[in-house]
């Protein structure tokens, strides 16, 4: 081979060499580069992780947003190098409004320019669209600004200029899908968009909006803590710990005045029981609103402040609503809201599914005019003093004076003593004769409470009666009655037989009849007693049935099964009945002793006795006549063919041994 082809050849062998070489260190080169930039990648999900678990961990552990929120910023820009981060929060909960906060971090050098900027923001607030702030609002997702000079919607265009600020981002933090904060950031850099990095703020978003709902939450449970669900009043938790508040203000300021008004709707229940409860509910909340009114309008007192948020307007339960009058500078100025809310609630009325109600109130007042006292003080007493109004028959205002506290002491003492009583077996029964007008014999007896507290204290239903009506005593008084009643009259009906057995007539509270299992409770007190159920009498009032009359209809159908006679007591004194009259199982009507006892002298009563006695007649019921007391008044009712008669001229009411006395006797009346 000659030398000029060996040359050639080796030549290209180390082209070929040279070639692969080449290609061997492309490769390699390659695969550092491809590596480089997956470790790279690798690092920038690791820090992207980081910065994602940095912010979970900081909002589950805080419940403090601002906190949270001026961490996450921190975080953000120590990521991204940018030089300012800012937060906005939108203004009570709406999403139309963002307003800027004090919340900021710099990742930049000192710059006067920078804290202009600053300065120019906190000042400013973004409606929804406007601005960075408000198209993250608007959109609810995250936006890119490459060039802040460029962007046609960017208010604060010559402050970020001189500030040195080119790009910016923001992104909204969520609460479910409202947008409750934005976060903006600022870069002293052009910077294209990169929607990795703002996929990544969209998540951060939403860990964020996690503490805002978990406040929302709190601050609900808080709320619902404190607040009535019906109205959204006040409580009374709340208002006693605004009426302490204000308690506490006034002994620092003699001159000023604490009221509270006690109101309590007169006859409440008639609406629920006539319209229904959600009426009822609907009424309470239109009552509360019209009173809210009237504390708030500014002419009402003369006030020390003109801060009307100071009033509180509260619901205690049921119907009853309270009032804090606060720095007034006269008892006098309470009495005149208070008279201003009887006028309007009582001249205006209120439409209830297309059914005009008018509404009253008792009203009590009580002030820290006179003594310094307690929140829970001033509240009972306007409390008691409430309950004055209402013995006076409601819709009037009382002020509280100490003897009602007095009262009130002894109403708890003479409760207590009751229930003790009851125990002990120190409540009797006297009985008054019923007799036929036909024949003078005595048919029956009404069963009638005495409460002997002492030896020598024989206590009469007017003095405890109604005490044991207010605080629920009467269940029980009522069942004692009852059983003692039944007992005694099957006693008599033994000792003393009779063709035609005598009767025990017994009273039903008001109390006792609205109990839902009252006929089975009186099944099983008859059944225990041995009695025969056609010897008791049940008496139930007029205006007792009328509250509502068809839940009366099937209580008395379910009494009337028991075998039981039914009688409606105080006839023609109630609401008026007849048209529900003949559905009502009643087997007597019983004239009011105030018809029997003017039937001399007044004309009017002597007809209404004859109407009654001729419905009567109609209806097929018998007529028991209560209260005659002179011989004049037995035969006007013998002249109008009356069966019964139960009054003074035969007996007042006596106790059992005398009972028997007149049984043994075989007593008969000269009627």
């Amino acid at each position: 081979m000659s030398a000029s082809l060996i040359l050639n050849h080796g030549n290209t062998e180390l082209s070929r060499l040279r070639r692969k070489l080449d290609r061997e260190r492309n490769a390699r080169l390659e695969a550092e580069q491809i590596a480089e930039h997956g470790m790279r990648e690798l690092y920038l999900k690791q820090r992207q992780l980081q910065l994602l678990e940095a912010i979970a961990v900081k909002a589950n552990q805080s419940s403090n947003l601002t906190e949270v929120l001026q961490f996450a910023i921190q975080q953000v820009c120590q990521f991204t190098d940018w030089a300012l981060g800012h937060a906005y929060v939108a203004d009570s909960g709406q999403r139309e409004h963002l307003q800027s906060t004090l919340i900021w971090f710099k990742n930049t050098a000192a710059n006067p320019a920078i804290d202009s900027f600053i300065q120019s923001t906190e000042a400013r607030s973004f409606d929804c669209g406007v601005g960075l702030p408000g198209r993250v609002m608007e959109t609810a997702e995250a936006a890119w600004v490459f060039d802040i000079i460029k962007d046609q919607n960017f208010p604060r265009t010559d402050l970020a200029q001189d500030a040195g600020l080119k790009a910016a981002f923001a992104f909204p933090v969520l609460a479910g899908n409202k947008v409750a904060a934005v976060l903006e950031f600022f870069s002293t850099q052009e910077q294209e968009p990169d929607e990795v990095l703002l996929h990544i703020m969209m998540q951060l978003g939403v860990q964020l909006g996690r503490v805002v709902e978990r406040n929302a939450a709190e601050k609900r449970l808080v709320h619902d803590s404190m607040h009535d669900r019906l109205t959204g009043l006040p409580n009374r938790v709340l208002f006693l710990d605004r009426l302490q508040n204000a308690i506490a203000h006034q002994k620092r300021n003699a001159k000023h005045h604490v009221a509270v008004l006690f109101i309590d709707l007169d006859r409440f229940k008639l609406v629920n029981d006539s319209l229904g409860h959600l009426a009822g509910d609907n009424l309470l909340t239109l009552v509360a609103l019209r009173i809210q009114s009237i504390v708030r309008t500014e002419d009402t007192v003369a006030r020390f402040t003109d801060l009307r948020d100071k009033d509180t307007l509260a619901r205690l339960g049921s119907d009853e609503f309270v009032v804090l009058l606060d720095d007034i500078r006269s008892p006098d100025d309470a009495l005149r809201v208070a008279e201003r809310i009887q006028r309007t609630l009582m001249t205006i009325p209120f439409n209830l599914n297309g059914q005009d109600v008018h509404v009253t109130a008792s009203i009590g007042l009580a002030t820290t005019a006179d003594e310094q006292t307690s929140a829970e003080d001033l509240l009972r007493n306007s409390s008691l003093a409430m309950y004055r109004a209402k013995t006076l028959g409601g819709s009037c205002s009382e002020s509280f004076d100490q003897s009602m506290q007095i009262r009130a002491m002894n109403r708890l003492v003479i409760e207590s003593d009751m229930r003790r009583s009851l125990q002990e077996n120190n409540f009797v029964l006297h009985y008054q004769p019923i007799v036929s007008f036909k024949t003078g014999v005595i048919t029956g007896f009404e069963a009638l409470v005495r409460w002997q507290r002492t030896a020598d204290n024989l206590v009469y239903p007017n003095d405890f009666i109604y005490i044991a009506e207010e605080t629920g005593f009467i269940l029980l008084l009522d069942m004692w009655v009852l059983k003692e009643a039944c007992r005694t009259m099957l006693q008599w009906q033994r000792d003393f037989p009779r063709e035609h057995p005598l009767t025990i007539s017994v009273n039903l509270s008001a109390r006792l009849f609205a109990q839902a299992d009252l006929a089975a409770q009186i099944r099983t007190i008859i059944h225990a007693s041995g009695i025969s159920p056609s010897s008791i009498r049940l008496e139930i009032t007029e205006s007792m049935i009328m509250g509502d009359a068809e839940r009366s209809v099937k209580i008395l159908a379910e009494l009337k099964e028991l075998g039981v006679h039914l009688s409606i007591d105080d006839f023609g004194t109630g609401y008026s009945s007849l048209s529900y009259l003949h559905r009502f199982p009643a087997d007597t009507l019983k004239i009011d002793r105030s018809f029997v006892s003017r039937m001399d002298e007044s004309p009017e009563c002597f007809q209404i006795i004859n109407s009654i006695m001729s419905l009567a007649r109609n209806l097929k019921m018998n007529v028991i006549a209560e209260g005659p007391e002179t011989e004049a008044h037995v035969q006007h009712l013998q002249g109008l063919d009356c069966d019964y008669g139960q009054g003074y001229f035969f007996s007042r009411p006596i106790d059992a041994a005398k009972v028997e006395q007149l049984l043994d006797a075989n007593f008969v009346y000269g009627v």
